[in-house]
């Protein structure tokens, strides 16, 4: 009798423990699903919000005065490369595995900060120079320190930090309000061609006090203080990360040196031509990088406890996103010409098939971003960053050949083949380590 009793309540507190991990794992799911949707809402009105100004720049400053915003934009990205010196992938690395050790997030949280706030001295002091004493930034130098407003935006921004602990509503939070700033300043100030020097001025206007916000919230949430800074961790921090800052210098050249070479070769109204496909296509390849961001996180804890469980989420999530983007893009190549109208350029046909061909980007990027994700998150940096460094190089001097003969439809190619490149050394790089065992 007693046995029986023994057994049933064995029974009943394994059946106790089975509905417990279900209910458990159902939250997770519903969390899951949840920080999906409120960081796709944040993100999808970051990504629509250009679409709602750009026809209208167009027509106030001329496709001219769009290219120079775009060659301003594409220096001050270029610029906030140096200042997040690698802590958007290292950061973010570290803040997911120690989320539950506050005092190591301290430390991650003010040594990042110290060390970034260091940087931004030493670059602004180094590009103020070159903007005033090189002839190409030079002549129009007060739409480039303008642009710098953007800079000291990303030196605030904390999205790595929320990435890490997975609080996406913050970040949806911070994106709207910048995006809401930059909608309502651009339509405010903009009022005549010579107005084109304020419009990234504007958006980095919205980014310093979205980020401020959000920043703020981290110190009164977690009591973090800088005064437990220490300059041995800042230089530790300085060493540890060069390696993966070196080869985002390279990526970021990849991605924004295009439009400034098309610039100089070329003029400001190729230059802006380029920058109405690269608008378009931004969207999505934009839409993609965060997505890594979305799921980098998820994939690095997961990897750290098993790879088969890793894969499979990355498998899912990743198929599934690859499979939305080869539809946009079908769609985009469909209606290219209509696409292209509505942002009132000169030359809609030219520029509607070079989109036709620029369409391929995102779709080959749906591949090397999730590869990207598994290389960085099974700690292959240093294979990482030499491979990086020397595609960027191939890609630089196909650009800068190509482009004066080809124009922008040589820079397409050069991206394109860049991509397919980058994707099969990735590929590669795991897959004895990850695919051959998971399989």
């Amino acid at each position: 009798m007693k046995f029986n009793l023994w057994f049933f309540n064995l029974i009943l507190k394994a059946s106790k423990t089975k509905m417990l991990q279900k209910k458990l794992l159902l939250l997770k799911k519903q969390k899951q699903f949840t920080n999906l949707v409120t960081y796709g809402f944040g993100q999808g009105f970051n990504l629509i919000t250009p679409l709602l100004v750009i026809p209208y720049i167009v027509l106030i400053c001329g496709e001219e005065g769009y290219g120079k915003i775009g060659v301003g934009m594409a220096i001050a990205f270029f610029i906030m490369v140096f200042i997040d010196y690698g802590s958007e992938i290292t950061g973010v690395h570290q803040v997911a595995v120690n989320r539950e050790d506050t005092a190591k997030l301290e430390k991650i949280f003010i040594t990042t900060y110290s060390t970034k706030f260091l940087l931004l001295l030493l670059v602004l002091f180094i590009v103020s120079i070159l903007f005033y004493f090189i002839p190409y930034f030079s002549q129009d130098k007060k739409l480039f320190f303008l642009s710098l407003s953007m800079v000291v935006g990303q030196f605030i921004n904390p999205t790595w930090f929320f990435q890490g602990i997975e609080n996406f509503k913050w970040i949806t939070i911070l994106n709207i309000l910048s995006k809401l700033i930059y909608l309502a300043g651009i339509f405010i100030f903009i009022n005549k061609p010579s107005d084109y020097i304020y419009c990234n001025f504007i958006w980095g206007i919205g980014m310093i006090v979205a980020n401020l916000i959000s920043f703020g919230y981290i110190l009164n949430q977690y009591s973090f203080s800088f005064a437990n800074t220490k300059i041995a961790d800042v230089l530790k921090m300085v060493k540890a990360n060069f390696s993966i800052f070196s080869s985002q210098i390279f990526v970021s050249l990849q991605m924004y040196s295009p439009i400034v070479l098309i610039s100089f070769f070329g003029g400001n109204t190729m230059a802006g031509q380029y920058k109405i496909i690269d608008q378009i296509i931004v969207i999505f390849k934009t839409y993609i990088l965060l997505f890594f961001n979305y799921v980098y996180p998820r994939v690095c804890y997961l990897l750290a406890k098993s790879k088969t469980e890793a894969l499979h989420f990355w498998k899912t999530y990743n198929g599934l996103n690859f499979i939305f983007i080869v539809f946009s893009m079908v769609a985009i190549y469909l209606f290219s010409t209509k696409v292209v109208s509505y942002f009132n350029p000169k030359g809609i046909d030219e520029i509607a098939s070079l989109l036709k061909m620029a369409v391929l980007i995102p779709i080959l990027q749906a591949i090397t971003i999730p590869l990207k994700q598994l290389v960085l998150g099974s700690n292959r940096q240093s294979q990482y960053v030499k491979i990086t460094m020397i595609i960027t190089v191939v890609s630089l001097v196909l650009i800068i050949f190509i482009t004066p003969i080809y124009k922008v439809f040589g820079v397409l190619i050069a991206l394109i083949l860049t991509e397919i490149i980058t994707s099969l050394f990735f590929y590669f790089m795991v897959k004895k380590d990850l695919f051959i065992r998971s399989s």
